[in-house]
């Protein structure tokens, strides 16, 4: 072995011992006559202590940050008052005895220790910023994650299948990485946008209890919470109901957190969608804060002011928010507009010698009882600010007054603790497309509610909007880290499903035939859903970004800095494959 202990893990208990020691230099301090070296690997900080003048450890003077250099000595009690409480080692430093330098380093193209570096610097050379105390602790605690949801899994009777990464292309929401196939030339392969099909062919199978850490790619814009690729925890349980899912699901999320924070997070909450988009403007709420929406209808039911006559009405209470300046308050007007709103109403909350008074572009408008109804609506106080939005369709109102309650109040990442949250019933479909056909929710496999079917035979656009579904979400602090839902296992039900979004039988069958193939042959009842794990370690790291939780990233373009990748491929490579590259687009 080239160490016998790892330098941050040495304490008092070690005092007098002999150890060796091996790692990067993290900081080097000439104090005339001795010098201190910081040595660092990934267990944290030593303090060692080397005299030039002793044979063999003059090759001290020649190192520099990042050097990675091995150290025998005896570890020691640090002299009286210069106890480091801040580290972990901070009692104790080794005296060298030997020194070797294993390599050299050239100059950083910029320092571990500062955090105003250029992203797509650090990844252009990850290989050092995965030094920084940062980026080793946020991996250990995926590594936790991991294998906290795994114990969990099997101690629930789950069974591990791994399933492929080159299948058939099938629409799941998103765009297809497609890989072309050499031995069938003009013919693809598609990268795995989840396992969904192949684990529901699993229920078939007779598995009754399956999951996954499943690596999924799904080629779609990048954003501080989405990658090209991503890591899942995926399982699925045959004849199983809602509640079967969510409590298995509950148990390995809770005891992912208990595993690195030590203690288990706050009770998981249950809301349904409808108080979720009607209290908070989303289908994934924040519920670490307060500003909730309030439904004001009822305050300008008798409105003559035209803006409120006969649309949806909501108002958020922004605390102290009359001191805005009036460019504040234009901005925020620009950002509701932006959002899809006509525009935005504020008012200012003053004191009044027996009311509040609202100070407002529109307030001449209100009456007296308007007015004050709304103060008592809002619990409005002098000194608060009040912004309400107006509209024909109750989400687009709820969900533009949704992002301005986050834009103003939303707390980082990591203040408030997790707070986790089932969101329910929520509805079928999302919403109707250019061409009249619905837009699921989630995916066309989801289980309807059995109450009402009929509105699926309707042909009323309007009735497939009210049908719910048996799908279900968790969200914790405005995050969405997963969906799942009671499946379709019934050839009757999935085929209408497929009807109502304009996929004949034809069609379904050259597209989802391996499925529905598979339903003719005993199907069980399932349920499932998946984690996203690269969203749960953000969020117990305390990270804004997943980037920051992933080894090798790609930037928000896409690219990979470190490798260069996209890259082209040489003409040998596409004649092999039987692809010909179009020119650029000019």
């Amino acid at each position: 072995m080239l160490r016998t202990h790892e330098a941050g893990t040495l304490r008092a208990a070690d005092i007098d011992a002999t150890v060796t020691v091996a790692g990067w230099i993290d900081a080097r301090r000439d104090h005339g006559g001795v010098v201190f070296l910081d040595l660092r690997d990934h267990a944290g900080l030593l303090q060692v202590v080397v005299d030039p003048a002793q044979a063999g450890l003059d090759a001290v003077h020649r190192l520099r940050s990042e050097f990675v250099v091995r150290v025998t000595g005896v570890v020691r009690a640090r002299p009286e008052g210069t106890v480091n409480p801040d580290l972990a080692t901070g009692e104790v430093e080794v005296a060298a005895t030997t020194l070797d330098v294993l390599a050299e380093c050239d100059p950083l193209p910029f320092q571990l220790d500062s955090d105003d570096v250029d992203e797509v610097l650090r990844l252009r050379h990850r290989y050092l910023d995965l030094r920084r105390p940062r980026m080793q602790h946020n991996l250990k605690i995926r590594s936790q994650v991991n294998h906290a949801l795994r114990t969990s899994m099997e101690a629930q009777g789950f069974t591990e299948v791994e399933t492929p990464m080159l299948i058939a292309s099938t629409p799941e929401g998103s765009r297809d990485f497609v890989v072309p196939s050499r031995l069938r030339p003009g013919s693809f392969y598609a990268l795995p946008q989840s396992p969904q099909l192949l684990k529901q062919l699993l229920m078939v199978g007779g598995v009754p209890r399956y999951y996954q850490i499943a690596r999924c790619l799904r080629d779609e814009d990048l954003r501080a919470d989405r990658q090209f690729e991503f890591m899942q925890l995926d399982l699925e349980i045959a004849f199983a109901e809602q509640e079967d899912v969510l409590a298995a699901v509950t148990e390995a999320v809770v005891s992912a957190v208990e595993a690195v924070q030590g203690d288990p997070p706050a009770p998981v909450e249950r809301i349904t969608w409808h108080d979720a988009m009607t209290r908070f403007g989303s289908d994934k709420p924040d519920v670490r804060f307060g500003m909730e929406l309030v439904d004001l209808g009822d305050v300008f039911a008798t409105t003559e002011f035209r803006a409120f006559a006969g649309n949806q009405v909501k108002g958020i209470c922004v605390a102290r928010g009359a001191e805005f300046s009036r460019s504040k308050l234009d901005a925020l007007t620009d950002r509701a507009k932006q959002l899809g709103a006509a525009g935005l109403v504020w008012m200012r909350v003053q004191e009044g010698e027996q009311a509040p008074i609202l100070d407002s572009p529109v307030a001449k408008f209100l009456t007296d009882d308007e007015k004050v109804a709304l103060v008592d609506a809002l619990h409005a106080a002098p000194g608060d600010l009040l912004l309400l939005v107006a509209g024909p369709e109750w989400t687009k109102v709820a969900a533009v007054l949704g992002q301005l309650r986050l834009d103003l109040g939303k707390p980082p990442v990591s203040a408030g603790g997790l707070r986790f949250l089932w969101v329910v019933d929520f509805p079928l479909y999302e919403g109707i497309d250019d061409s009249g056909k619905p837009i699921p929710a989630h995916h066309a496999f989801t289980m309807p509610n059995l109450d009402d079917l009929p509105l699926l035979d309707s042909g009323d656009p309007a009735d497939l909007l009210k049908v719910r579904s048996q799908s279900y979400d968790l969200v914790c602090n405005g995050w969405e880290l997963g969906s799942g839902s009671v499946r379709i296992h019934r050839r009757d039900i999935q085929q209408k499903i497929f009807a109502t979004i304009g996929l004949d039988e034809a069609s379904a069958q050259a597209r989802f035939g391996f499925l529905l193939d598979a339903f003719k042959y005993g199907p069980p009842p399932h349920a499932g859903f998946a984690v996203g794990i690269d969203r749960l370690v953000a969020l117990i790291a305390g990270e804004e970004n997943i980037r920051e939780v992933i080894a090798y990233p790609k930037t928000q373009s896409g690219s990979d800095p470190l490798t260069n990748a996209p890259t082209p491929i040489d003409a040998a490579q596409l004649d092999e494959l039987g692809l010909r590259v179009l020119p650029p687009k000019t």
